[in-house]
């Protein structure tokens, strides 16, 4: 049986690797992921100024009573996300997958977002 505790050490061992590698800037902002067991969080961030920009989840008032623990909310979300952003000015950014791997429900955030017309 797999312990949830090292699992998520593991994630966020793997997610301080990244970070010390991609950093977000006001030109090309950082879209960090969050996934939890029920939701699925994003955010633009400015690492110079350690601001967020935009941020959107599956908790939003816009998506209430759907599942926010599956691919078709994470789809929405990144739609969301890059909708906001477009609004702000924003059209670049750099991932940030937060360590989780490039697959579902982030996958599926990311495409959402190129969708709604980021640029990553």
């Amino acid at each position: 049986m797999v312990n949830k505790a090292d699992t998520n050490k593991a994630r966020l061992h793997r997610h301080k690797r990244v970070r010390g590698k991609i950093s977000g800037t006001g030109e090309c902002p950082r879209l960090n992921v969050f996934r939890s067991a029920k939701n699925i969080y994003a955010q633009i961030i400015d690492d110079e100024k350690g601001v967020t920009l935009v941020a959107a989840s599956s908790l939003d008032k816009e998506f209430s009573g759907s599942n926010g623990g599956n691919k078709e909310a994470a789809r929405k979300v990144g739609l969301a996300i890059a909708k906001r952003a477009v609004e702000k000015g924003i059209e670049k950014v750099v991932f940030d997958r937060g360590g989780y791997l490039y697959h579902g429900r982030v996958k599926e955030l990311a495409e959402g977002a190129r969708e709604g017309g980021l640029k990553f």
